[in-house]
């Protein structure tokens, strides 16, 4: 039998790299190194990456590697890789859909949650012992019955609302056409959307069509009492307009689970009392991880092959 070769990005699990160790002979390159640390006899070998989706995945790196035919992605957001070179080169790209919307839904409800009742803020009032000292703690926002605007109207935005529902939500959205929904209200502007909700969130895809989509125009149309989500792509927003409303407290709070720079974000973020912070982690579930491997390795498994991709992006 072949032996296949292929270039792993990152560092995987031990339930996802035993299985591909069982398969193919692998190279790794660790998050940020430099392709000169792989051996030579990579780049002759390699026919196929297992990519994470947190590097650059370009044209250099592509053309390092003459036998590459497919690159398998960890993940259902791809703006990393240049698919349009990928596709010219008659290079395969998939990725992992739908086996993460609940996970990644979950998490923006309650960061939604988290952010409106102030529940961290609350928890260190309770362990530093203020509780004892100075009473209770200062009174937040509910969740239920409140205005949320939907920026992204896909697979996670649609489940976003879905379980906003039961507690009472007018809920908007923005999205680039109406869709069928149960009779939520359409915006064809986000500012517009913004001025007319009290939280919104951000599930939309990342790329060049997105970024700065959200910018200070609707940050200001959000206003004083506003939250905002994020659980698409940092690309999304203008992340210098949303430290400087936060720092002005133009609007209340922000909950974000990605940004710019990850994983080293802009240190204003850090002396911020308004906002709650995420590690980039809305599929960080060990079921979920599972299956996204699981289909990773399918993806390469039906490249080896020769059959149809799974879940093809080109």
């Amino acid at each position: 039998m072949t032996t296949r070769h292929i270039l792993t990005f990152e560092t995987y699990d031990d339930w996802d790299l035993v299985p591909m160790m069982a398969d193919y002979t692998i190279y790794n390159l660790p998050h940020g190194a430099a392709l000169e640390t792989l051996p030579k006899e990579a780049f002759e070998l390699v026919e196929a990456f297992a990519f994470k989706g947190h590097d650059t995945l370009g044209a250099q790196t592509m053309d390092a590697f003459p036998k590459l035919g497919m690159i398998a992605n960890y993940g259902v957001g791809y703006d990393t890789i240049d698919v349009s070179y990928a596709a010219s080169k008659g290079i395969k790209v998939s990725n992992t859909p739908d086996v993460l919307t609940d996970d990644v839904a979950d998490l923006a409800v309650g960061m939604i949650i988290a952010s409106s009742r102030d529940m961290t803020g609350a928890h260190m009032w309770v362990s530093s012992g203020n509780w004892a000292k100075n009473g209770a703690y200062p009174v937040q926002r509910k969740v239920s019955g409140k205005r949320v605007g939907i920026v992204g109207l896909g697979r996670i935005g649609r489940s976003v609302a879905e379980r906003l529902q039961p507690f009472g939500c007018d809920l908007h959205y923005y999205s680039r056409s109406p869709k069928e929904t149960h009779g939520w209200t359409y915006h064809a502007d986000i500012v517009a959307m913004a001025a007319a909700v009290d939280i919104l969130v951000l599930t939309l895809s990342g790329g060049p069509e997105t970024a700065g989509i959200v910018g200070a125009e609707a940050l200001d149309a959000l206003g004083p009492e506003g939250l905002l989500v994020n659980t698409s792509r940092g690309t999304t927003i203008n992340e210098n307009a949303l430290l400087n409303a936060l720092e002005a407290r133009t609007i209340r709070a922000a909950a974000l689970d990605v940004f710019l720079n990850e994983p080293e974000i802009d240190p204003r973020f850090l002396a911020l009392d308004n906002v709650l912070l995420q590690p980039h982690q809305s599929s960080g579930t060990i079921e979920t991880r599972k299956i996204m491997g699981q289909l990773q390795r399918d993806n390469l498994a039906a490249y080896f092959a020769g059959k149809p991709l799974l879940t093809p992006v080109v």
